[in-house]
């Protein structure tokens, strides 16, 4: 980054603090603390922590039950590690933000901004490749996919090799600080071409899994309908749909809170001065940021088994404490016997799942 941010150091405005971008633009910043900084800073900041909690939690669940070692499970926690990652971006840019803004370097701009574009990037491919998953497994008419845990990973990888190159673009050169004119105003540094570039990318993959998965819900539907007087497996069929409206939510709901900030984008690409878009920008990042905390909601809401997960994983250090002690609350040790003790399911202190359960209810 450094070797490609050197290469701008002819340019006049290189030098130039992040202050003369925005007042070039006509975006206001001020070096004093006003009242919506304070709601801003005192919102966020706990907003974030629970995002980045709620999804550790996340990935944690998957990890641990061994119902979840399936490859759509593998990559919604990816998609959990997207939106830990997002909480991790939205968290830098709540210290960097407001009066703080001043203070940043053009270097240190440019690192906000990519954090969240990587965090965006990031959920949008992996929601694609979640699509392209979906349509395989079920018009073969299956529940999980034959896909090999080698291929997971290397998806995975794919994904935020995307993600990091697509966040990195502005930095190695598609912006306006040699080109002042090019200048967006939600974004000072960044140039209106690549806001409309980005903003178009993100709205046509949106439409492309909407339509995907539109596809897949009408196919499951007609052939439930056709095979259910007929089928011997109708929890498996149930299972399926039932999985496919848990995506359906996890994708409306990502659609929703972020359609409106690329909206704001594009129109700045646009150059829409009657557009107004400064005075929604804030509450349209408001509203992306709520995506990363709505999802564990969503998987939480929607799955049984990954809620028993999220209780033996949050009781775990709670069992581990009664296990030694005794009905006054006072800890004692076990004394040994010739026959082994009798194993308590209820209060084992293992993570793993105590029973067999469908997946999905």
């Amino acid at each position: 980054m450094s070797l490609i941010m050197s290469l701008n150091d002819t340019c006049e405005a290189y030098d130039k603090s992040v202050y003369y971008f925005y007042n070039k633009t006509g975006k206001n910043i001020s070096a004093e603390w006003r009242a919506h900084d304070y709601v801003v800073v005192g919102l966020g900041l706990p907003i974030c922590i629970f995002i980045i909690l709620a999804n550790m939690l996340v990935v944690a669940a998957i990890i641990i039950n061994r119902q979840f070692h399936f490859p759509i499970y593998y990559l919604l926690g990816n998609m959990a590690a997207a939106d830990l990652f997002a909480g991790i971006s939205y968290l830098y840019l709540v210290f960097h933000t407001g009066p703080w803004t001043i203070k940043l370097t053009i270097k240190e701009w440019f690192v906000r901004g990519a954090l969240i574009n990587m965090s965006l990037t990031a959920s949008v491919v992996n929601l694609l490749a979640v699509a392209v998953e979906r349509h395989q497994t079920i018009f073969t008419m299956q529940l999980h996919s034959t896909m090999t845990k080698w291929r997971v990973v290397m998806l995975i990888v794919f994904i935020w090799l995307v993600a990091v190159i697509m966040g990195l673009v502005p930095t190695m050169g598609w912006n306006c600080v040699c080109d002042l004119t090019t200048c967006s105003t939600v974004a000072p540094l960044y140039s209106r071409s690549f806001l409309v570039f980005w903003a178009v990318l993100n709205l046509l993959a949106f439409f492309i899994m909407v339509a995907v998965y539109s596809h897949i819900f009408i196919y499951v539907r007609r052939r439930n309908r056709l095979m259910s007087p007929h089928t011997d497996q109708p929890t498996h069929n149930q299972t399926v749909i039932s999985l496919m409206k848990t995506m359906s939510m996890i994708l409306g709901a990502f659609v929703i809170c972020w359609t409106p900030g690329l909206v704001i984008l594009l129109l700045d690409g646009l150059s829409c001065s009657e557009c107004e878009v400064l005075k929604y920008e804030k509450y349209c990042l408001v509203l992306a940021e709520c995506n990363s905390l709505v999802n564990p909601i969503i998987y939480s809401f929607r799955d049984k088994d990954m809620r028993n997960t999220y209780k033996r994983i949050l009781c775990f250090p709670w069992r581990r404490m009664r296990q030694h002690e005794g009905p006054s609350g006072i800890r004692f040790e076990s004394v040994k016997t010739g026959a082994p003790p009798e194993k308590n399911n209820y209060n084992s202190t293992s993570l793993e799942p105590i029973s067999e359960q469908r997946l999905l209810k």
